[in-house]
């Protein structure tokens, strides 16, 4: 018995210290496939469609020299980072229909 307030001190401070976890570590991976309805060069974005819904994808640094080399109206499976309230962010691309130079964008070149 002299050891359970030590327990549920140990408790307590497990479960405060779960809540301190970083967005980063809440963030999902998702993957769409979509046609590319818009590369939005300027805002570094793609514009994406998937179950009725048109949503931007956010490119980030690695890929935006890449962003011409989508062929608008091509199909691609986007692999993205979703984290609560802010808009998915670009992981990876795979052109399945449609002709690019950059087929594969695995998050840091094109292959």
């Amino acid at each position: 018995m002299r050891h359970m307030p030590l327990l549920l001190v140990f408790t307590v401070l497990s479960f405060a210290a779960g809540l301190s976890i970083p967005s980063d570590a809440r963030a999902v991976e998702k993957s769409y496939y979509s046609p590319v309805i818009h590369v939005d060069k300027e805002n570094h974005r793609i514009l994406i469609s998937t179950l009725g819904s048109v949503f931007w994808v956010e490119v980030p640094e690695a890929a935006r020299p890449h962003l011409d080399k989508l062929p608008i109206s091509g199909l691609a499976d986007f692999v993205v980072e979703v984290n609560e309230g802010q808009p998915p962010v670009l992981k990876t691309w795979k052109i399945k229909s449609g002709e690019s130079t950059c087929l594969y964008f695995d998050g840091k070149s094109c292959k």
